[in-house]
């Protein structure tokens, strides 16, 4: 088997795919791309079992045939090399690989196309399309609260709930969580289902910066995202979402407006005085005034920063971990944000301050006792 193919062209779309192989030492042929030759079509599939990618390019070729090659070595070796025309020539029989570019010859042992796993198919599934921009808005504004608790596998991807009204995306780790709402998506059919972080990881690096349409078929156990000439398949997370609707508490008198961007930098200087550990930040709020501070008394570390705000409600105290804080605040939009409360003991809602029908964003932090220092 023989074909001719562009080094850049080849090398963006393997690195386009790259993400979803594994380096399995039980399968060891999980670290190769499976190349794939029809009608001078180049289809190159990579897969962990759990996620698989594909896509695809024309090549010169006149042959048909499959090779799985070892794809850490093939792009190290593309990455070094001009951009020129390079020849891939296949022995079928040995499934030894010669390529030629320029000047260069390099050899190296592919294996059986055969063996490769088979890139599996979404079988009875319902489709909707989704914008690029939409999609890849709510993998960005979701991702970060995902748990990586692995003995709460529901939380380790973000729970989609699609509906004739809006598309809802919700990650939470127990001590933050996110609700994301697009008014613009919507489904004919009710449906919901969790996609696991790894795919949502390949998914916002693969995503083109063009809005052009994300078709997403899903079934009770996969999911299939199609968009230019990327397809990425993965397992869905086979578990029961904890009822997030329930934690969201509905009666927040207390409300602070700020600066988003304010507040951000408070938080960052404060929380490098603040213990280690817990990385509690104190937020005292009086008037149209709010106090940060921080302490750690092991060091004799401490901060304070005032800060003038918008406030509706009674005086206040919470803490908070500056490090979840900040998560959110970076991830949301708008100048400004408002903090809902209700007690200090009670989880607190931070809302963006934006005139966008479209989105409706929800975070929620969970708050820590305060230390008793004065």
């Amino acid at each position: 088997m023989k074909f001719i193919v562009s080094t850049s062209t080849l090398l963006k779309q393997l690195q386009a795919v790259n993400g979803a192989s594994s380096s399995s030492t039980v399968l060891p042929i999980l670290e190769n791309f499976l190349f794939e030759i029809k009608a001078g079509n180049l289809t190159i599939s990579a897969t962990d079992l759990q996620t698989s990618m594909t896509t695809s390019l024309p090549v010169e070729s006149k042959e048909e045939g499959k090779i799985a090659i070892p794809s850490k070595i093939l792009l190290e070796t593309l990455k070094t090399l001009p951009d020129q025309p390079i020849a891939f020539s296949i022995d079928d029989q040995t499934f030894a690989i010669e390529i030629s570019a320029g000047d260069g010859k390099y050899k190296l042992s592919g294996e059986n196309g055969e063996d490769f796993p088979k890139i599996p198919a979404v079988e009875n599934a319902s489709s909707v399309t989704v914008p690029a921009s939409v999609l890849s808005e709510a993998i960005n504004k979701t991702l970060f609260a995902v748990s990586g608790d692995e003995l709460r596998p529901a939380m380790t991807g973000v729970y989609c709930q699609l509906s004739p009204q809006h598309f809802t995306f919700v990650s939470t780790d127990a001590h933050k969580l996110v609700r994301y709402r697009r008014m613009d998506a919507t489904s004919t059919s009710v449906a919901s289902f969790i996609i696991p972080k790894k795919a949502l990881v390949l998914l916002k690096s693969s995503l083109p910066s063009e809005d052009i349409s994300v078709s997403i078929e899903y079934n009770s156990t996969s999911a299939f995202f199609r968009f230019g000439k990327i397809n990425l398949i993965c397992r869905l997370i086979d578990e029961r979402y904890p009822d997030y609707e329930a934690v969201i508490p509905k009666e927040n008198p207390n409300k602070l407006t700020i600066d988003r961007s304010l507040f951000l930098n408070s938080l960052r200087r404060v929380v490098i005085f603040a213990n280690k550990t817990t990385h509690q930040v104190r937020l005292k709020i009086t008037g149209s005034e709010l106090n940060v501070s921080s302490e750690d008394i092991d060091f004799a570390n401490e901060a304070h920063e005032r800060l003038s705000c918008q406030y509706e409600g009674e005086d206040m105290e919470i803490g908070f971990n500056a490090r979840f804080l900040i998560e959110m605040l970076s991830n949301l939009s708008g100048e400004e944000v408002t903090l809902e409360m209700s007690t200090a003991n009670r989880a607190g809602l931070l809302f963006p301050q934006t005139n966008d029908e479209k989105e409706n964003v929800l975070m929620l932090v969970m708050p820590v006792m305060l230390n008793t220092y004065a």
